[in-house]
């Protein structure tokens, strides 16, 4: 079971292949099984953007449980952070090169997760906030990122 996150893009996202040998974002076309979460999109194209392991667990998330997001800070270290922070700045560098003004992006933990599942919450914010260092995506939480220029 791993964290995914979905974006939702006017065209395409050049697709970008993960590599063992020097982790790096990858964006995929959907498979199959994910192709019910495009209900959710208001844009035509949705990819699944990885993160440097590959899935999207390096991207600083938070689960959803009980009915909110359980948040816990004490249990960073160094390594932790500077992984958070490349995969942010990698993910900020990739919206900002669709050159569209806004971009959606869907987090889920996926594993048993049904696609049709809503979001819990929908939150609009700027690209700068995702590179704030207590970002953290909330599983079933759906993001309308503003691209300023």
């Amino acid at each position: 079971m791993c964290f995914a996150l979905y974006a939702g893009t006017t065209t395409p996202i050049a697709r970008r292949e993960w590599h063992a040998d020097a982790p790096d974002l990858s964006v995929t076309s959907l498979k199959e099984r994910e192709e019910p979460i495009r209900a959710h999109f208001s844009k035509l194209e949705v990819q699944y953007i990885g993160s440097t392991s590959q899935c999207g667990c390096d991207f600083p998330h938070v689960m959803f449980q009980s009915g909110g997001w359980r948040w816990f800070d004490d249990d960073i270290d160094a390594e932790r952070d500077a992984s958070d922070r490349y995969n942010k700045e990698s993910l900020a560098g990739l919206l900002r090169a669709t050159g569209e003004e806004t971009v959606e992006l869907y987090g889920v933990w996926d594993g048993n997760f049904d696609f049709n599942t809503p979001p819990q919450i929908r939150e609009e914010v700027s690209l700068e906030s995702l590179l704030e260092r207590d970002f953290r995506f909330k599983e079933q939480g759906f993001y309308v990122v503003r691209i300023d220029s």
